[in-house]
């Protein structure tokens, strides 16, 4: 097939089915890695994964991950057929990720325009040694092989009637899921896995390829399929029952006649090699078609002879019985949608929310005596709405933190093993959903933390040993939703974090200033290890030792208005906790102004408001200001003066105190003034506007003025 047929759709498909297959195979090996063996259901499920690969790769013409696969593939038909006993598990598991490491570097380079020029050579070569060493363990046992699956490399391809004595027919009938997006390219996927045993085989449509409309027909009237070869209807199925979106497959053997008025209509020439599809379907005049007849009654004379003389054979050894499988495969329920799309389309929505407070907040309804009943009804109609679309948007963003978390699995898997401890990663509460912008921020920073608890907190298996600890490691990656927050949980139970000697470097870096180390408290001085080029490792190794993670960390959580506690005790353990928003897009906020400047704090942010005496204010002789409520005293922020705002209010009888809480702290911030709630839109500080300190972002009001975002956690750094 050449490249000209290659479609943008066929290659998206591909790329799209290959990655989802390739994370399902790592996710299985990494599963049982501790384990002796895989289970029957993983093995069946590793090898058609790369059964499909292989498939769908060489119909690509992407020749390397077709051998690649098919390498792989073999050594999972023999553990299948042969259920061989000795099976080196945790060197299959690496094989296994080596394999998937390589296809999905060839599919990354795809993906960006190039080819896939990777050399599998010395991978495959290791992987047959590793087959070939389990099958001389059976033959020493005396047990019997199975038979070899002799592997067709993707060649040119001329499908033509071949008698043989021992020839079948059948006819092949499948259909897709009505909801399946281009289904003529999984229906060549099916002609494409049936060229290893066919010796004669037509199909109808029959410009899959080079037709993007037969996609349509297909869905509405099925694929058919009419084959000739020496395979049983079980072999069949078991070769193209791999693809996704088939809803039935029919396998009906037939009779030479019912075969070849089956497939009448011309002779298909089928390339797999990168030439041209060809089909030869000449009009003929009506001498042509007389003569054509002639030459298929002659045909079927002798293909019936033929079929006679081999029914009978086997006759003798047993009734033959015709072979009918279908398989109902789950509709599906599910279309895939570009993520841009989805960005573009959360972009209008946050246009929505902001044009439904300019349309509610418009000047033009403040005059007096005006009747604004069905304007009112109306508009609560339209906020009802507006809400209920927002939601259903939101929900479509938010994705479980699975799949991120399943990728920490790996981390943990490589490092303990190059670092040659025995380590456990245990997973709590991976369904746990997050907007999609959150989660690409937050791989990073929990990678580096995965990191560091297998390098810098679990103990060597000697040391471990040793303390009277047990040998396996563990570190425990738990995800939990708090008070509209998710919390990201990394905790192990290694080592833990030494005060003395995080206090001794800090020392040593003149961090501690005028400070007493007496009264710095453990969450105090656990922070130093995310400052800048900080790390108490004298050692400095491939993963960790730098001090250049843990401030890539901070720097990254910050960024999405999260923040990191740390906790530590020495000889037990480290707990890193994230906790981060569930979504950056739009939040609930109370909107306050000082002078002419709006401000807007997240409504969960917000304890109270309370207005104050000034008898309640304590000031300190530096200036510093405090208020006493309740018995509970809290340092007062004037963002007058914090942010050089003139023409606002001094008198703290005039204005009105905002408690905000983060985390573990409160603080009261001094307003003029509060104007209301409402759904805000975050959108970015423009980039000519450098950093400041406190503020997160900005977001437009209904009137069409500008409100600065308030970073509660940025103003208790001060």
């Amino acid at each position: 097939m050449g490249e000209e047929f290659i479609t943008e759709g066929m290659l998206d498909m591909f790329l799209f089915e290959s990655e989802q297959l390739l994370e399902n195979i790592e996710n299985l090996a990494l599963e049982h890695k501790d384990d002796n063996e895989f289970d029957e259901n993983a093995i069946n499920e590793i090898f058609r994964a790369m059964h499909t690969i292989k498939g769908s790769s060489g119909v690509m013409m992407y020749n390397n991950i077709t051998t690649v696969s098919h390498t792989l593939e073999d050594v999972f038909y023999y553990i299948r057929e042969s259920h061989p006993d000795d099976v080196p598990h945790s060197e299959l598991v690496s094989y296994i990720l080596e394999v998937t490491d390589f296809i999905n570097g060839e599919l990354e380079k795809i993906r960006e325009g190039g080819e896939p020029d990777g050399d599998p050579e010395q991978l495959i070569t290791d992987i047959k040694v590793f087959l070939d060493q389990i099958k001389h363990n059976i033959t020493e046992k005396g047990e019997e092989l199975p038979p070899e699956k002799e592997y067709v490399p993707p060649k040119k391809f001329y499908i033509a009637p071949v008698a043989s004595a021992d020839s079948k027919f059948y006819k092949i009938f499948i259909t897709y899921n009505k909801d399946t997006q281009m289904s003529n390219i999984r229906a060549y996927t099916a002609v494409y896995s049936l060229k290893e045993v066919a010796e004669d085989l037509q199909y109808t449509p029959e410009d899959i390829i080079t037709n993007e409309a037969s996609s349509e027909e297909i869905l509405k009237y099925g694929f058919k399929m009419a084959l000739q070869t020496k395979a049983d209807a079980s072999e069949i199925m078991e070769l193209i029952d791999h693809s996704s979106g088939v809803d039935h497959i029919e396998i009906t053997e037939c009779t030479p006649e019912e075969f070849l008025a089956y497939c009448s209509g011309g002779e298909i020439f089928i390339d797999l090699d990168g030439e041209q599809e060809k089909e030869s379907s000449p009009k003929q005049g009506q001498e042509e078609k007389e003569q054509e007849k002639k030459e298929q009654e002659k045909l079927i004379e002798k293909l019936n002879k033929q079929v006679s003389e081999s029914k009978e054979q086997e006759q003798k050894k047993k009734e033959p019985k015709k072979h009918q499988e279908s398989k109902k495969a789950e509709a599906q329920s599910f279309i895939s949608v570009n993520v841009k799309k989805m960005d573009e389309l959360m972009d209008l929505i946050g246009e929505i929310v902001i044009a439904e407070a300019v349309v509610l907040q418009n000047p033009d309804l403040q005059v007096p005596g005006l009747d604004l009943t069905n304007f009112q009804k109306a508009a609560a109609q339209l906020s009802k709405i507006t809400t209920e679309l927002q939601e259903s948007i939101m929900a479509m963003r938010m994705m479980p933190l699975k799949n991120t978390f399943q990728k920490m699995n790996r981390i943990v898997y490589d490092v303990s093993k190059k670092l040659g401890k025995d380590i456990e990663l245990e997973v709590i509460g991976e369904e746990t959903e997050v907007d999609k912008n959150i989660i690409e921020h937050i791989s990073d920073p929990l990678m580096h933390l995965i990191r560091n608890a297998v390098d810098h907190g679990i103990e060597s298996n000697e040391e471990r040993k040793n303390l009277g600890k047990t040998e396996k490691g563990k570190v425990i990656l738990e995800a939990k939703n708090e008070g509209g927050k998710v919390w990201i949980i990394v905790s192990d139970n290694g080592k833990g974090l030494s005060r003395r000697a995080i206090l001794e470097k800090a020392r040593e870096n003149n961090l501690l200033g005028n400070k007493s180390e007496k009264d710095l408290s453990d969450k105090e001085v656990f922070s130093f290890i995310t400052l800048p080029g900080f790390s108490t490792k004298k050692e400095v190794t491939e993963y960790s030792g730098r001090g250049v993670g843990m401030d890539v960390v901070m720097k990254n959580i910050q960024q999405i208005g999260g923040s990191l506690e740390i906790d530590s005790k020495e000889g037990i353990g480290t707990t890193m906790t994230m906790k981060i928003p569930l979504t950056l897009a739009i939040i609930d906020g109370i909107i306050f102004s000082v002078g002419k400047t709006n401000f807007v704090v997240a409504t969960n942010a917000v304890k109270e408001f309370i207005c104050v005496k000034k008898e309640q204010l304590i000031v300190e002789p530096d200036g510093n200001e405090y208020i006493m409520i309740r018995g509970e005293c809290y340092p007062v922020i004037r963002l007058n003066q914090y942010y050089h705002i003139k023409d606002s209010v001094d008198d703290v009888e005039e204005g009105v105190m905002i408690l905000i809480e983060h985390e573990e702290h409160v603080i009261c911030v001094f307003a003029d003034r509060l104007i209301g709630e409402q759904g805000i839109v975050v959108k970015p500080m423009p980039t000519y506007i450098r950093k400041v300190k406190g503020i997160s972002g900005c977001t437009q009001l209904g009137d069409g003025s500008i409100s600065l975002i308030l970073d509660a956690g940025g103003i208790m750094q001060e």
